[in-house]
């Protein structure tokens, strides 16, 4: 079983149902605690949400088995993992791999992989096991991907502010910066103009804002590191497209130059361990794709 203790102390709210909220536990977990085989104790005796604490109290909150998705199969496929604690992994995803299950394809995107990666756990570890992305990256980017462990992780990572996920990218762009923009921010609204998947700068598009230094130089492109204070889709090639430097293999917005991928790495990835309030950071080097295509421009 999955347990989480907790200490009541005199500034934390008298209501069980309150308490475990402050602690980040949604609803939706505590229900599913409820009618999936968990519960809720207090001095080790079974209690309901509107039970009244007081101070000393020790609170165990006991995680039900999740729901299973029938229709979602392990991949055997390998994952790297960065890090990993008893809630949660950093994966470092490599391109061409989606993070999520799309409707057309279900069966080797992280998910996926972290779910063949439980299988192979202890069976009565198996069972409290569940993939939960938390913070996501396209198809064909590579990089940092945090994924929750359990509902509780998802939960109390959903609760924290965006802005308190740090992600950090490199990317080879095209052409060259002039000595008095090796360093900015990109301050652009982005929005849609029609069906496709193409975004544009635009007007009356969202705020979003994305701070580039560029790192080192090559006749004809750039390697520069890029950090996003928004997250809109595309943000990064849009920008980038849109100041003069489209990313190396980005058709979509700028050219065909042979290279299989658009060349964007999340290289680093930091955030506050919800459980421990403990600063993590994690950062992986570019991968080989990346760094043969720098050696050889």
């Amino acid at each position: 079983m999955k347990i989480f203790k907790y200490i009541v102390t005199e500034k934390d709210p008298k209501r069980l149902g309150l308490f475990l909220s402050k602690k980040k536990l949604s609803k939706q977990v505590i229900v599913n605690a409820k009618h999936n085989g968990g519960m809720l104790l207090v001095n080790h005796r079974r209690r309901f949400t509107n039970f009244m604490l007081k101070n000393g109290d020790e609170v165990l909150f006991v995680m039900g088995k999740e729901k299973v998705n029938e229709f979602l199969k392990p991949s055997n496929k390998p994952i790297e993992i960065v890090l990993e604690t008893d809630n949660y992994l950093v994966i470092n995803k490599p391109a061409n791999v989606l993070s999520i299950p799309s409707r057309y394809e279900d069966g080797d995107a992280v998910v996926n992989r972290v779910m063949g990666y439980f299988s192979k756990k202890k069976s009565s570890e198996q069972a409290f096991l569940k993939p939960h992305i938390v913070t996501r990256l396209d198809r064909d980017t590579s990089g940092l991907v945090l994924v929750g462990k359990n509902a509780v992780a998802h939960s109390k990572f959903s609760e924290l502010k965006k802005d308190v996920f740090v992600k950090e990218y490199h990317a080879i762009v095209h052409s060259n910066f002039n000595p008095e923009e090796q360093a900015g921010l990109i301050d652009a609204p982005i929005g849609k103009i029609d069906d496709s998947v193409k975004r544009y700068v635009i007007p009356n598009g969202q705020k979003s804002l994305t701070q580039y230094e560029v790192l080192a130089q090559k006749e004809g492109a750039s390697l520069v590191k890029l950090r996003l204070f928004t997250g809109r889709t595309h943000q990064i090639r849009v920008h980038m497209a849109h100041i003069g430097h489209p990313l190396f293999g980005d058709k979509l917005y700028g050219i065909d130059d042979n290279f299989a991928r658009q060349a964007l790495n999340c290289s680093h990835l930091s955030f506050p361990d919800p459980f421990t309030n403990e600063e993590k950071i994690v950062e992986v080097s570019d991968p080989q794709d990346m760094t043969d295509l720098w050696r050889n421009l």
